[in-house]
């Protein structure tokens, strides 16, 4: 007789506490269902992929032994959430995932109580689970707080900084270890299973305990020589003995996708006195989907795909991405000179380094999630006669702020900054997209800073980086294609802080910085078309700025507009500085900047994020004509044209 059709789990569960109330035999159904349901959401939308099949199991264990949201669960980088949120209330949104107005392909404390801690950069849990855990320590307060961490994220020091100092926190903090790559354990199994279960249960807690006490009566080295003896033979079995010196008791590992022995061990965990705990769970990415298990890399973050071959949807032809530009053009200029590097924070193949790490492997470095150590490695490099690239995007770049200032700046170091994702990013939304950079860098005594208009300008910047000696520079560049222009077959050095003029006109001047470029050429289309005669600059440089280039423009010219891809403090601001700074504001200067507006953009389709901010050459127009005073019935009339 046929098995009958399993009644579907999933549609009965829509919050934790529903979670809670199926029998453990039922959570591996539930587990299967929720694995098709993501993997079916992504196919539609389109999202990260292969990092939330890989922990499903995981968060089913979790919800089903926490009591969420009142205890705390926080998600490192949020990118593996995809099935939290289907568990969570947000069924019925998910397939509105990285949309405009849809739910945020991270965590999002404005968007659920399930969310407590937003992230979308790595290595912040452990610290913020620490801030949720002493907080209810000083308060008295029931509540764990749970950090899920990658291996990946623990190569970042942030997150060693964060246990470091855990030790306080007690049993009131679990940290999760989800291994999914590095293989840090020795094999999972049986055994494993079995020691996991028993190191982290009660009554080996409560043998311990009583060890420790009785130790403690006869003397402080007979103390000290159990505890040491004890910490070293679980690590012998198990590993781990890393997280016991930084204070905490390590659990593992286990089959993080084997539920009878997750459920278990996070329940002894729950209820254990003693902490704070590491539970090192063993997983893989793309778990339960064949395309995404063969090859993880292309399933961490897709297109929308067919379910059931696993095609990913192709992007139309057109011209190379940006990324690709500089790539290829690094690639040319390490050809040339073997003192060319390439430094990459984890992120090999998002900045394109991976083509310069097949054909320049020794001068090639991927230092992991470590901002940080990748600006001041390439301080020193730089200090030792290297020509070292560092490929950040812009978002993560702002997490070694510092180092860019003290290790580079004031020691004038020619370190090269290659900055990607320049600009607003789209379906990555706030989290990551690069407002910021022009702002942080520019300030900066000793800098260069340069803004590509297109794809052949990318070219000429990324030569005149590698031959730039005296100081530190930086280049940056928006995600997405060029706009179709053939790339030069030898590059041209620019002049540092000569900008040039594209279009020339006589009563509306247009100064542009970046990709913003060819919406100015538009604007100046409607704008001749209206009788005003306009000029188009392309700065290129927001420091130094071409002095002598953007007086001119102020003083011939009845209206001038910067526009740029970035937040207050830009380039706007700097030009307003030299106007007021020369005097040209008091001859009564008509000075307009058009910048991001002060404000974090929730995802949407790049070009709606741009028309959102007011940087489309309708709004170029619009500024002109206000700040002109004239109207559009005024100019049809050619009254004052």
């Amino acid at each position: 007789m046929a098995d009958l059709p399993k009644t579907p789990l999933l549609d009965t569960v829509d919050t934790p506490q529903d979670l809670r109330k199926l029998a453990p035999a039922q959570l591996r159904q539930l587990a299967d269902e929720l694995r098709a349901e993501t993997i079916s959401a992504v196919g539609s939308t389109g999202g990260h992929l292969g990092s939330g099949l890989g922990v499903v199991e995981l968060t089913v264990a979790i919800h089903y032994v926490f009591n969420t949201p009142d205890d705390r669960l926080i998600w490192d980088v949020g990118h593996q959430c995809y099935p939290h949120k289907i568990l969570t209330g947000r069924r019925n949104r998910i397939r509105t995932i990285r949309q405009g107005g849809g739910l945020s392909g991270f965590t999002k404390r404005s968007e659920s109580e399930f969310d407590p801690f937003g992230a979308a950069h790595s290595s912040t849990s452990i610290s913020a689970a620490l801030g949720f855990a002493t907080a209810n320590k000083l308060k008295g307060a029931p509540g764990k707080a749970i950090a899920v961490i990658g291996d990946g994220a623990m190569s970042a020091g942030m997150a060693y900084e964060a246990m470091n100092n855990a030790e306080a926190a007690g049993n009131r903090l679990i940290v999760i270890l989800n291994d999914n790559d590095m293989s840090i354990a020795p094999p999972v199994g049986g055994l494993s299973a079995y020691l996991a279960r028993l190191i982290s249960s009660s009554e080996y807690l409560g043998l311990r305990s009583l060890a420790r006490r009785v130790t403690q009566k006869v003397s402080r080295r007979l103390t000290a020589a159990a505890g040491k003896a004890e910490e070293f033979a679980r690590g012998m079995a198990t590993g781990g003995t890393l997280f016991e010196e930084l204070g905490f008791y390590y659990v593992g590992p286990i089959d993080g996708h084997n539920l009878e022995h997750l459920i278990p061990v996070l329940e002894n965990v729950r209820d254990a006195e003693q902490g704070p705990i590491l539970v090192h769970v063993v997983t893989k990415k793309g778990k339960g989907y064949a395309p995404a298990e063969k090859a993880a890399d292309k399933y961490h973050g897709v297109q929308k795909f067919d379910v059931i071959t696993g095609a990913q949807a192709k992007a139309p032809p057109g011209p190379p991405a940006y990324t690709k530009v500089f790539a290829d053009a690094l690639l040319a200029e390490a050809e040339r000179d073997a003192t060319v590097c390439a430094i990459t924070a984890a992120m090999p193949s998002g900045t394109g380094l991976d083509k310069f790490q097949a054909m320049f492997p020794e001068r090639t470095f991927d230092v992991g999630i470590a901002e940080q150590h990748a600006v001041t490695f390439a301080a020193g490099l730089a200090a030792q006669g290297m020509r070292p690239f560092c490929a950040i995007y812009s978002t993560f770049l702002q997490r070694a702020y510092d180092q860019v200032v003290h290790d580079v700046a004031i020691q004038n170091l020619p370190v090269r900054f290659a900055i990607d994702r320049a600009g607003l990013v789209g379906a990555d939304g706030a989290t990551h997209a690069g407002s910021f950079d022009v702002t942080y860098l520019a300030s900066l005594p000793n800098f260069v800073v340069m803004a590509a208009a297109d794809e052949v300008e990318l070219v000429h910047m990324t030569h005149t980086a590698a031959l730039h000696d005296s100081g530190p520079i930086a280049l940056r560049y928006p995600r997405g294609n060029g706009i179709g222009l053939e790339l030069p077959k030898v590059p041209e050095r620019l002049e540092i802080g000569k900008g040039r003029v594209v279009r020339e006109g006589k009563k509306v001047a247009i100064l542009s910085l970046g990709t913003r470029l060819a919406e100015a050429l538009k604007a100046a289309d409607t704008l001749e078309a209206k009788g005003l005669s306009t000029t188009v600059a392309d700065l290129r440089f927001a420091k130094p700025l071409d002095e002598d280039l953007i007086r001119r423009l102020l003083t011939t010219h009845e209206v001038a507009v910067t526009i740029e891809e970035g937040a207050i403090g830009g380039l706007g601001a700097h030009v307003l500085t030299l106007a007021s700074d020369t005097g040209l504001i008091d001859a009564g200067l008509k000075l307009r900047t058009m910048r991001l507006p002060d404000m974090f953009q929730d995802q949407d389709k790049p070009e709606k994020q741009y028309d959102e901010a007011g940087l489309n050459a309708a709004h170029i127009v619009d500024t002109v004509l206000k700040a002109l005073r004239y109207n559009e019935a005024e100019l049809a009339d050619g009254v004052r044209a």
